[in-house]
């Protein structure tokens, strides 16, 4: 119980920024790993040949809905454990634990069955490229069917967020990233006497860095996590509190699920005009995720602040959390969208080994695409907040107004209309209607369920 104590003073009673730092710059640092070892895929990938590239950027709708899941669900995990803990409830987060793991293992199941019997009917979707098909469900096949690492890693991480000990996920992320890294040009290209595996090589290595993540996850939430209790001996699924997970979830799910519809169809509009195209897409989400995961990084730490404190009815420290995550957050959209207006065509060239016809269309459409940026960092930092107090479907709706009714709709229209360099301005457009639609739905819910609280001194 001391234990406990301790811990939900830090939650309560730290200073804000001293607090939102500790909790977040590890999970900053991890994504940022992780961002790395992404680029490092398609960096090596790219020497291949560009349809390998191109079938890699393919597959990333399905990735990103696996992302978009073992997310959803550990922010619906993390948003209840981290409120039962502040309301002293250590019965409730012990449930909400155990169902979050019962959870995990459940949604990887459903993906290793799309992975044996769908990866090929996917690819076969949207290209009739022979070498595309065969390197893409190659890729995808591997990726699904050891989903387990990354759901299971998501789950374990996200307890460990909502007791505070970002620390650890810092090292199992990181540590799962290097070895990613390490594998790479090892099996893509069958060095050290492994042999050739091209495409298939670069998701061997994958989810090879991911198991190891998550077996060193498990462990230290067995070891370190002592706020609660996953010991699943006699477990029985708890329909309550799994509806009160997907309460949360469940939005934040479809909310990035709709980010998996929207490449998709991006993808087949671009490959409207070319490979090529399609190709700069999927290294624009390469390279932006440099920029975009420091942000998520950021709300991971923002989301157990907000909902500890919202469940000890601490107004003021809600506030302050807010309004410092929001300036962090825009201070590092800023840095971005610096980077990708001055150097575009030196990252399109160390990077991924671009052909002229690749820097023709990719230069132009990197700096367009960053105008987005100036006008993300409040839309991401605002969902967050929706979902750390329990409105995940404001979330929802933003994420679905901005990809489904703006980005697809315009993209297509421009493409029909005014031809590819258009195409990129539907993203920059659709982030300025996420902006309008966040700021209103913000005030909204600070009216509704922050406003009321009544003041309260800390300690």
């Amino acid at each position: 119980m001391a234990n406990t104590e301790v811990r939900e003073n830090k939650m309560g009673v730290m200073p804000i920024p001293r607090l939102l730092i500790t909790m977040s710059l590890p999970m900053m640092i991890s994504m940022l790993v992780q961002a790395l070892y992404n680029i490092v895929d398609s960096m090596f990938v790219a020497k291949l040949s560009e349809d390998a590239l191109t079938a890699v950027s393919l597959a990333f709708p399905i990735q990103t809905l696996m992302i978009a899941v073992s997310a959803g669900t550990g922010v619906g995990i993390n948003a209840l454990l981290s409120r039962n803990l502040g309301e002293k409830n250590f019965e409730g987060a012990n449930s909400a634990a155990k169902n979050g793991i019962f959870l995990g293992l459940a949604s990887c199941l459903v993906f290793a069955l799309f992975g044996l019997f769908g990866a090929g009917f996917f690819f076969r979707m949207q290209t009739d490229d022979p070498e595309i098909v065969h390197y893409g469900t190659q890729y995808l096949t591997i990726i699904c069917v050891l989903s387990v690492g990354i759901f299971m890693q998501v789950t374990f991480e996200r307890l460990m967020q909502s007791t505070g000990k970002t620390i650890y996920n810092m090292i199992t992320q990181g540590t799962g990233a290097v070895i990613n890294i390490v594998l790479d040009p090892i099996l893509i290209f069958g060095l050290f006497g492994f042999p050739k595996m091209e495409v298939a090589g670069a998701a061997v290595a994958t989810v090879t860095g991911q198991l190891i993540a998550v077996s060193m996850s498990f462990y230290a939430n067995l070891t370190k996590n002592k706020e609660i209790n996953i010991n699943m001996r006699h477990f029985r699924p708890d329909g309550k509190t799994i509806g009160a997970i997907y309460k949360v979830g469940i939005p934040s799910i479809i909310m990035q699920a709709i980010g998996s519809v929207m490449t998709f169809g991006m993808n087949k509009i671009l490959l409207m005009f070319s490979s090529t195209a399609a190709a700069v897409f999927g290294i624009y989400f390469k390279l932006q995720s440099f920029i975009f995961m420091p942000v998520f990084g950021l709300n991971n730490g923002m989301i157990p602040i907000i909902a500890y404190n919202y469940g000890a009815k601490n107004r003021k420290r809600i506030i302050e959390t807010i309004k410092l995550s929001l300036v962090i957050a825009l201070m590092i959209m800023a840095a971005g969208f610096a980077i990708f207006q001055i150097a575009p065509e030196l990252m399109l060239r160390k990077l991924f080994d671009a052909s002229e016809h690749m820097v023709e269309i990719g230069v132009p459409a990197l700096r367009i695409i960053s105008l987005s940026f100036i006008f993300a960092g409040f839309g991401i930092v605002s969902s967050s907040v929706f979902q750390a107090l329990g409105n995940g479907v404001y979330s929802l709706i933003v994420s679905a107004a901005r990809q489904l009714v703006v980005i697809l709709p315009v993209a297509y229209l421009f493409a029909k209309f005014f031809g590819l360099s258009m195409v990129w301005w539907s993203i920059a457009i659709a982030e300025l209607v996420s902006l309008t639609l966040s700021f209103i739905l913000l005030v909204r819910i600070y009216k509704i369920k922050i406003k009321p609280i009544p003041d309260k001194e800390t300690a």
